[in-house]
């Protein structure tokens, strides 16, 4: 990412380069207004398709070739590998932990340790411990947040409110650690030293989790729910159809470690899907027959059952009605239609970098930069724009680091004010955005659309808030001038 070249065009103006922007937004409002939650189906996918048309011919007019935009849409798409594969194995691990028992386990014992008045706040520190351990916000979610999106439907919270805690939660680890790619990313771009952008990032970033919780608290106490919601039928529905068991928790205390002592996240998250399938067999032999077509666990079964479930449609029918929703998987299948987002999302952010669309419109948010204030508000500007144009929280993070650095350095700026702005924007946002790799994975994995948890996802809109009011009252923005005295 740190070596992409970003595609400047003489010939294109501010307004040609805006233009298949608001094309895009306009036709995604109007298809969002037709179709609601089922646009992500297929329908935002080709609106996405004729942006980047449009984004096209504009570059036709502008001189520039076909094959020059199909370069950048391919080194898109190859940018895009690590995260589609990533889908491919959580859609896989979701079906071997649904029918080894493994997430009915954690929604099992969840339920009764968790107190629902306070099970939003803890949603997020748990969320926020263990992204900040593994550096991943997409491992939590795959992972603990799942989980706790089951719990959170158990008790009766809306689900938008409960995808909001676990991103808010998620969001703030992935910033914050140092095993997060984008915490390496921003320093690197910005010229900033890593741990000392983290020590700077924590001044905006703490109080902003605290606010955050503080936030989601309130929100638990005014649902109503209560310690002493009557959760027995559902304990009891999960114990008929499943084995429940503590040693359960064995597979997910092993993605854990393999993730926080670096193993690549494939790695981790083939290992959780074969760990989850050999515990099927084991705990859970009657449902892994059923869901291979059998009444007894045999060989042939087995391996249909375990493949089906990694790969296809699965559900678990309980006694209790609300619990049948969550207990199915669609397994790989059901990444499909999130790869097929990226992909389309992937189109329209090449075409654009191809025609030089990207690097207008960072060009005249720099030169709108007059103050200090301003240069803070043109960064955050930036983010969102390419958040919503590139479709991709590393493009984010990447042309305006590069754009900005120098305008930085010539205000006698510190580049871990750089560094943080990029994160506390380009990181924090990219979950809000239907159509970027982040927000489509999230609604993906979680089940949860962005139109639905966009309200409760406070954390990471109350971020670049966070950056822009240190920046109007100039507090805790260093220089280099005070750094060399």
């Amino acid at each position: 990412m740190e070596s992409d070249k970003i595609i400047a065009n003489k010939e294109l103006n501010i307004w040609e380069a805006l233009l298949p922007v608001l094309v895009l937004v306009v036709l995604l409002a109007y298809n969002v207004y037709i179709y609601g939650d089922d646009a992500l189906s297929g329908t935002n996918q080709f609106i996405l398709l004729l942006g980047g048309a449009v984004a096209a011919i504009v570059g036709f007019l502008n001189k520039v070739g076909y094959k020059t935009m199909l370069e950048e849409i391919s080194n898109n798409f190859k940018s895009t590998t690590g995260a589609i594969l990533i889908l491919l194995f959580v859609g896989a691990l979701s079906g071997t932990w649904l029918i080894s028992g493994i997430i009915p386990a954690m929604i099992y014992y969840g339920v009764q340790i968790l107190n629902p008045s306070i099970f939003l706040p803890a949603t997020v520190v748990i969320c926020a411990i263990i992204s900040l351990a593994t550096g991943s916000s997409w491992s939590t979610s795959a992972t603990v947040g799942i989980a706790l999106i089951g719990i959170g439907k158990a008790i009766g919270l809306p689900l938008g409110m409960v995808a909001g805690a676990v991103l808010s939660g998620a969001y703030f680890g992935d910033k914050m650690s140092p095993l997060s790619d984008t915490t390496n990313l921003a320093p690197a771009m910005a010229g900033a030293e890593l741990f000392e952008h983290i020590r700077y990032m924590a001044l905006t970033t703490v109080p902003t989790i605290v606010i955050t919780i503080i936030i989601f608290t309130i929100l638990g106490i005014t649902q109503g729910i209560s310690g002493s919601t009557d959760t027995s039928a559902i304990l009891s529905a999960i114990d008929d159809s499943f084995h429940i068991s503590p040693l359960l928790f064995l597979v997910p205390i092993a993605v854990i470690v393999m993730i926080t002592q670096k193993a690549p996240p494939l790695v981790a998250l083939m290992a959780g899907t074969l760990l989850g399938a050999l515990f099927a067999l084991i705990f859970q032999p009657n449902i892994v027959a059923s869901i291979g077509g059998a009444e007894t666990l045999t060989m042939e079964s087995g391996y249909r059952g375990v493949m089906n479930a990694m790969t296809v449609d699965s559900a678990i029918v309980t006694n209790d009605a609300s619990l049948n929703d969550l207990f199915s998987s669609g397994g790989m299948k059901g990444m499909l239609g999130t790869i097929w987002l990226i992909m389309c999302a992937m189109v329209f952010g090449g075409v654009m970098d191809a025609i030089g669309a990207l690097e207008k419109i960072s060009a005249v948010l720099l030169n709108m930069a007059n103050s200090v204030f301003g240069l803070f508000a043109s960064t955050v500007a930036s983010c969102l724009a390419l958040n919503v144009t590139a479709s991709d929280q590393y493009l984010a993070i990447v042309v305006p680091g590069k754009m900005f650095s120098k305008a930085y350095q010539d205000k006698g700026l510190h580049p871990v004010n750089l560094s943080r702005t990029l994160e506390d924007s380009g990181t924090v946002t990219s979950v809000l955005i239907p159509w970027n790799t982040c927000g489509a994975y999230q609604a993906g994995v979680l089940g949860v659309s962005t139109l639905e948890y966009f309200v409760y996802a406070i954390f990471n809109y109350l971020s670049p808030f966070m950056t822009l009011l240190y920046a109007a009252l100039h507090f805790k923005i260093k220089s280099i001038i005070k750094e060399e005295n």
